[in-house]
């Protein structure tokens, strides 16, 4: 009697800088293991001046295959050397499966997998670069490639119904049935059991225990709109004189955010952390999360507030007003507008704490587990709909 091999998953990523695609797919190559999977993790180096989660994965026992071509922006040369490598590195490991996250991995990930015929082949869309990225030409080039590759794509997977909706609505990037919405799942329950005001972040930052404060966590890209989150302070300082405001992150636009941050008189207020490795003391000392993006995924930072019992005020855009069930689960305004994001500011401010209901709900529906486990039941899915015995 001859024993099945295990399912064998190449997930390949541009780079594992810091963010929410980072995370996703490290928790899934540790997760998906065998007896049952084999996973490889394959991946670019990261660029300047961003910040490398590569440690996640060597902490978990995962060594990446870096292949240092990948990167995030198109250059036909470098490309096409990506697209050789991976296409050699799958005619070695013969995956079953090829599972690539971000856009430029995407493309050159799934166009490798079809030249070396692996049966199954899988992208998920975290957001989308079609918005608030690039100018219109740009736009319309990626979303023309996307449209291609999309029909090498065996299943397009979204975090959210509403991107589904998008991606195949709007810019009709395939047909719906083509699309699975999978949501993300994080390892959560740190965040839950760290104890409400440890105050260790507020005393490394000489932040009142008392103050107010205000935090945004990620990049700091334009796509984020830092200068949102600072006209937003400005304004809730008019009406509340003791908030601070926490700028966790970094990124190209750092040293533009701090000069506008000088420029509305609110250097003794908006506090630069840059990276931080260990999130638990940021969201155990705050008192609210803001983001003021443009356009959004699903955002890692929202689940970890909430799982940490941290209100959450947000501009309505991607994924987000999916996550806070329209506005039930947290604030939501419009994009662009300060004056509507200091109003949500400053109501939440003066609310009780969140309900516990709504941290329960976090904790077991973007739980890890699950996520590993809705991933695992589509591979199978999608392998015996090809007739593949693994």
């Amino acid at each position: 009697m001859s024993v099945q091999r295990p399912i064998r998953v190449m997930r390949i990523i541009a780079r594992l800088n810091v963010g929410g695609p980072a995370l996703h797919v490290t928790l899934l190559t540790e997760r998906l293991r065998p007896p049952e999977f084999e996973s490889t993790l394959v991946c670019g180096r990261i660029g300047p001046g961003e910040g490398d989660m590569a440690y996640l994965a060597e902490e978990r026992g995962i060594t990446p295959v870096y292949v240092p071509e990948l990167g995030r922006e198109l250059h036909p040369l470098r490309d096409l050397v990506t697209l050789v490598k991976l296409w050699r590195l799958m005619r070695r490991l013969k995956p079953d499966v090829v599972h690539t996250h971000t856009a430029k991995a995407g493309f050159v990930g799934r166009w490798a997998a079809w030249l070396a015929r692996v049966p199954v082949r899988v992208h998920t869309f975290q957001g989308h670069v079609f918005h608030g990225y690039f100018g219109a030409a740009k736009t319309r080039f990626f979303l023309a490639l996307e449209r291609l590759t999309a029909r090498l794509t065996d299943r397009l997977i979204t975090i959210s119904p509403a991107l589904r909706d998008e991606l195949s609505g709007v810019y009709r990037v395939a047909p719906a049935e083509k699309f699975a919405v999978v949501p993300l799942g994080l390892e959560l329950a740190q965040y839950a059991a760290a104890p409400r005001g440890m105050g260790t972040l507020r005393a490394a930052h000489q932040i009142p225990p008392d103050a107010p404060l205000i935090g945004i966590v990620g990049r700091i890209v334009p796509i984020k709109n830092h200068a949102l989150f600072l006209e937003m302070a400005s304004r809730v300082l008019q009406s509340q004189p003791d908030a601070y405001f926490l700028i966790v992150g970094d990124g190209e636009e750092r040293p533009a955010i701090e000069a506008l941050a000088d420029r509305l008189g609110l250097r003794t207020r908006a506090v630069f952390t840059g990276w931080m490795r260990d999130l638990v003391p940021v969201f155990s000392d705050l008192d609210l999360l803001v983001l003021s993006s443009n356009n959004e995924g699903t955002p890692t930072a929202i689940m970890q507030a909430l799982a940490a019992g941290v209100p959450v005020v947000s501009t309505a855009v991607g994924g987000v007003p999916d996550l806070l069930r329209g506005g039930a689960w947290g604030r939501l305004v419009p994009p662009g507008d300060a004056d509507g994001l200091a109003e949500a500011v400053l109501s939440a401010l003066r609310d009780s704490a969140l309900d516990p209901a709504i941290r329960e709900a976090v904790l077991a529906e973007y739980d890890a587990a699950r996520l590993a486990d809705s991933l695992a039941a589509l591979y199978r899915t999608l392998l015996a709909a090809k007739g593949r015995r693994v």
